[in-house]
């Protein structure tokens, strides 16, 4: 069955392709955390480069700049050095009608900007995320000629992806299929400490917006 999913999975990529990667810092991190594993970006990267010409992997995370140490910069130093085009943008601090502070970092108008300013030079996107909003990107990029997968995941409940985003996309990859090959191995926690930082700046984002 594991063999199928990676013939299938292959067939969605011409070798002649340019291929970029959009990832979602945040929704991505929730995603995997949801389905129980962590990514190991080292094996993402290698896994996309045996499907094509793998022009370019962007990272976009939000980054907390009052703070003196942030636990991310681990990961998002390893990632400028490791391949990854890193978008960081700071976060901003507000409090809610209930008085409760909060931290918000959304990135999707950074992503955006830069899909559309390289649709002329890629011809598969590859978008890690399940966010709704994009849907209309996908859809400008697809005007162009352009292929969009979209990677998230089904198997929770509810869906990380928005079934607007899923449809409109060219292929749906499960996120879940990756796990072997793009998940780190559980004994490696050389990025864990980094990452859990994520968690920390998104969690009330993810708590107040729907996914779907």
């Amino acid at each position: 069955m594991a063999g199928n999913r990676e013939r299938v999975e292959h067939n969605l990529f011409d070798p002649r392709e340019k291929i970029a990667l959009f990832i979602d810092g945040a929704n991505l991190y929730a995603t995997s955390k949801s389905l129980g594993f962590d990514i190991d970006y080292r094996r993402l990267l290698q896994e996309f480069q045996s499907k094509g010409y793998l022009l370019r992997a962007y990272y976009y995370t939000a980054l907390a700049e009052d703070q003196e140490y942030s636990s991310i910069r681990p990961l998002i130093d390893w990632l400028d050095y490791n391949g990854y085009t890193v978008v960081t943008k700071p976060t901003k601090e507000f409090v809610d009608a209930t008085g409760r502070r909060k931290i918000k970092g959304n990135m999707d108008i950074e992503l955006a900007v830069d899909v559309m300013e390289m649709a002329d030079s890629i011809d598969h996107f590859v978008l890690f995320s399940g966010d709704g909003d994009f849907r209309s990107m996908v859809e400008a990029v697809q005007r162009k000629g352009r292929k969009v997968t979209v990677v998230s995941t089904l198997a929770t409940q509810p869906p990380m992806i928005a079934d607007e985003l899923r449809r409109q996309a060219d292929h749906f990859i499960e996120l879940s299929t990756l796990q072997d090959r793009v998940g780190r191995d559980p004994v490696d926690r050389q990025q864990r400490q980094a990452e859990r930082a994520q968690a920390e700046i998104f969690q009330d984002e993810f708590e107040d917006e729907p996914t779907a």
